[in-house]
């Protein structure tokens, strides 16, 4: 079966979240045994966590980042390969959204400085508005 293309830059997403996840627990748990933490199942969601480094945390957070606003641009993506032909503008803003979701997690992850991220953030988003615009288009 052939896919649309515009399925390439969603598996593409998808590979990153999963690459960020293993970066994730690459610097967490040498972090949490470098600590001496135990875990604690009858403390608040997140407070021991809290005690680690911010280096550690922000890939932790980003990766959270990355199960929030990419899920609309994965239904989008994929009602736009249901609903049209082939459309290259709406490829070139799926992979622009790739591109800077992972430029958002490079930022987050290394240096985080707010404001780079974001610019990051909001330059997605403004893209992930055109490709739904280009999928409304699509249904007209």
């Amino acid at each position: 079966m052939d896919a649309p293309p515009i399925v390439a830059p969603v598996i593409a997403l998808t590979a990153w979240t999963h690459l960020v996840l293993l970066w994730m627990y690459a610097t967490r748990i040498p972090a949490v045994l470098k600590a001496g933490m135990e875990m604690d199942r009858n403390r608040p969601r997140g407070q021991q966590m809290a005690e680690l480094p911010a280096r550690v945390r922000w890939k932790s957070d980003n990766y959270s980042h990355l199960t929030e606003h990419p899920t609309v641009f994965y239904a989008t993506a994929l009602a736009v390969a249901f609903v049209g032909p082939d459309d290259t503008i709406a490829l070139w803003l799926a992979w622009a959204y790739v591109g800077l979701r992972v430029v958002h997690t490079l930022i987050q992850a290394i240096y985080n400085d707010i404001m780079h991220r974001f610019a990051a953030f909001g330059l997605s988003a403004m893209v992930g508005i055109a490709l739904t615009v280009r999928a409304i288009q699509a249904l007209l």
